[in-house]
């Protein structure tokens, strides 16, 4: 039979202290639940047959749920003598279609907590689902897990229920019987948290990612966070010297901050940079935009040793395509400005030189390095016997055939990528029709480093062309944030306070906006990095264009369509190789036959 009972508060004292960081424990509602089941497995046919529950707040008993379960099928003899639970007993108990809503209602709200939590919570996820319920978003704490990371040998043998019950002095000894053994894992619950408080643990964030491997030094240094706000940001960790050691972004830099010093930061280089450092820094950014792009600027300014990624935006690689009589095709580190085609930035050497080898299967232009006048008079090299170059040198071409070709290839890098595409997909069927696949591959690897490189290039100068984009979204808190990005650098951001006119908001931002002047190249003004944060967020729903000078367009026939096909393909590809069997194919793509 159900029932719902209020107690009086259990002899667990209300916590020390709590700073307002996260969610205070004091202040946190915790559901410990405990089943009692016919065998192991729900999927493999297992019922519950009996459900208990404790409602608890700061060490006072909220409530108190307890019901038996008829489980419509024989309860085995072992199980009947481990639990009490019996046949009869059952008989008339409701079943468990209208025992889990009930069990539900009563923990809407809280945490769930249970020991070996994935058993309890399992079991109830399958009967909510095998009765079409939507599973509440419930947050769980497995205290068998929390005990693993506190309790040692010398405290207790193991981190079953009864040995912690015991280690605890818990007023209830776990029996098998769902109420009992959840009153019981109250006093292990409190217990826990009360020898992590010790561990500066005060927070139930700081509790759900606890780990005994974050070494106490490392907890000591925790009132480095203190003065951080709850608020979006960019953090730096300084050393004695005030060198810069590690640089991040959070939306809430004070939690983020605290979790290095309190949470299961397991990473090894982070634990040597936090032991090395005795300063946080933050800067508090208006939206999250501006702090993801503040930390790209001050990686690249400050390249700490501890940031892996980002520190050097200008070891890029473009593919040029000169401006001279007789035009070609170069690899540079630089744009210039000298009215030339650039395609790019690549990463990489290696990813440049794919990209390149794609287009000069494609476009039989030169290769060599050679300055040519405009009537040149040399010999010609292998590749014109091969038919792989017009050879300009030995007067085999003219230039109007010449500049034809190389209007041709520039569509190409500009706007229309087709037939690129086109080349490199009859080689690769060519090849595959004659098995020789590990040839195809790398031709894949070509035609997909090319679509990758035309579709990042056309949108970075879409972007890059324009001289102001203004535009503003709701945010969560339902107050409107406010970027202004100019040549596709982000000039100012803001969000309009509660009051204010809007239309006089943006004007006093635009006239506050950094003023960033129009430079050549896909890149002009802001890092790559940069300019596709400030595209995804252009490009995410919700957005409004608030005002524009100049055009923001990208070609309909462009080279994101191609992308588009390659990447489905190989997502299809990669579903039908085994896990262990795959590689790195983030710039592999199987041609659609």
């Amino acid at each position: 039979m159900s029932n719902a009972v209020q107690s009086a508060p259990s002899r667990w004292e209300v916590q020390r202290s709590f700073d307002e960081l996260g969610r205070r424990l004091h202040e946190t509602t915790f559901c410990v639940v405990d089943l009692e089941t016919t065998g192991g497995s729900a999927a493999g046919g297992s019922m519950i047959t009996e459900i208990g529950a404790v409602k608890v707040r700061a060490g006072e008993i909220l409530g108190e749920f307890q019901t038996l379960v008829n489980p419509h099928d024989q309860i085995p003899p072992f199980i009947a003598v481990l639990t009490g639970i019996t046949n009869s007993m059952v008989a008339d108990a409701p079943s468990i279609d209208s025992a889990l809503p009930a069990f539900l209602e009563f923990a809407a709200g809280c945490v769930l907590v249970a020991h070996n939590a994935p058993f309890d919570v399992g079991f109830l996820k399958h009967f909510a689902e095998q009765q079409g319920r939507p599973w509440p978003r419930f947050e769980v704490l497995d205290t068998a897990k929390l005990a693993r990371r506190v309790i040692t040998r010398d405290d207790a043998p193991n981190c079953k229920l009864s040995s912690l019950a015991v280690l605890f002095n818990a007023q209830t000894t776990p029996n098998h019987r769902a109420l009992a053994d959840a009153r019981a894992t109250v006093d292990v619950l409190h217990g826990l948290m009360e020898r992590l408080g010790n561990h500066g643990v005060h927070t139930l964030e700081e509790l759900q990612t606890f780990s005994s491997r974050v070494t106490s030094a490392q907890r000591k240094k925790r009132h480095l966070a203190e003065r951080l706000p709850h608020a979006p940001g960019v953090y730096l960790f300084r050393d004695e010297s005030k060198r810069v050691l590690y640089i991040g972004t959070s939306r809430d830099l004070r939690v983020r901050v605290r979790n290095y010093f309190t949470a299961s930061e397991t990473r090894s280089r982070m634990g040597e940079m936090v032991r090395l450092a005795s300063e946080v820094t933050g800067i508090e950014c208006a939206t999250t935009l501006e702090a993801q792009v503040r930390e790209l600027r001050l990686i690249a300014e400050h390249k700490p040793p501890y940031n892996r990624r980002s520190r050097f935006p200008e070891k890029v690689h473009f593919i040029k395509l000169t401006r001279e009589p007789w035009p070609r095709l170069s690899l540079v580190r630089r744009v210039m400005d000298d009215d030339a085609d650039y395609l790019g930035p690549f990463s990489s050497r290696p990813t440049a030189e794919r990209c390149l080898a794609a287009l000069h299967e494609t476009f039989p232009i030169r290769q060599c390095t050679d300055r040519f006048g405009a009537n040149p008079t040399r010999s010609s090299c292998v590749l014109a016997e091969m038919s792989r170059c017009l050879a300009p040198c030995d007067g085999s071409t003219d230039e109007a055939t010449y500049a034809a070709l190389v209007r041709q290839l520039r569509d190409s890098l500009v706007s229309q990528p087709d037939e690129v595409v086109e080349t490199i997909n009859r080689r690769m069927d060519s090849l595959a029709a004659d098995e020789r696949f590990e040839e195809a591959g790398v031709h894949r690897d070509r035609l997909a480093a090319f679509l990758r490189a035309a579709a990042r290039t056309q949108r970075l100068s879409a972007l890059a062309r324009c001289p102001e984009v203004v535009a503003a979204r709701r945010e969560d808190n339902g107050r409107w944030a406010v970027h202004v990005v100019r040549h596709g650098r982000l000039a100012a951001a803001g969000v309009i306070p509660a009051g204010m006119d809007a239309h006089q908001f943006v004007h006093e931002l635009k006239a506050s906006a950094e003023a960033v002047a129009a430079a050549p190249g896909p890149i002009p003004s802001a890092s790559a990095e940069e300019m596709e944060k400030v595209l995804n967020w252009l490009e995410s729903d919700g957005i409004r264009l608030v005002d524009i000078d100049g055009e923001w367009t990208c070609p309909i026939g462009g080279a994101r369509r191609h992308l588009a096909i390659h990447d489905a393909v190989n997502e299809s590809r990669q579903s039908l190789v085994p896990f262990d069997d795959r590689r790195d194919t983030s710039t592999v793509h199987q041609p659609a036959r």
